[in-house]
């Protein structure tokens, strides 16, 4: 699972989720691209389920880029512990994903191949996507 080599603190805060994606909203290596259209933390183990649901079912053809990586260490107290005595130890590594961002981009596969395997990656995240084409993004520029 991704998971940052090094970081510079151990623990972060929680933060918050504001506005649109600030980068990353445009297809930049593949053909089809998996969309966010709300904001969520997506932890490392759900981008490993998608990434494998959108492989499976390419059948090892064309190529997969993931476009989001889990930066921010997400902590987490043990059950039945009281109140106090700090913060939890790292219980996971997610990433902040805005709404506009592409998390995964595919390429090499015909269009509906394409289309269904992005399908299922999605079924495997917790935020509402869209899938995007290279056709979609050269008509939105001319218009």
């Amino acid at each position: 699972m991704l998971q940052p080599k090094k970081t510079k603190y151990r623990k972060q805060f929680k933060g918050r989720i504001h506005g649109m994606s600030k980068g990353g909203f445009t297809l930049n290596f593949g053909s089809y691209g998996l969309k966010s259209v709300e904001p969520e933390r997506i932890t490392a183990r759900q981008i490993e389920a998608a990434r494998r649901a959108i492989t499976r079912q390419m059948k090892r053809q064309g190529r997969v880029w993931i476009r989001i990586f889990p930066d921010v260490p997400v902590s987490d107290k043990p059950a039945e512990v009281r109140m106090g005595k700090g913060k939890g130890s790292i219980d996971y590594w997610a990433a902040r994903v805005a709404p506009g961002r592409i998390m995964f981009e595919i390429d090499g596969v015909p269009d509906d191949i394409a289309r269904e395997a992005l399908r299922l990656g999605a079924a495997k995240l917790p935020v509402k996507t869209r899938i995007v084409t290279r056709i979609d993004a050269a008509a939105a520029e001319q218009a």
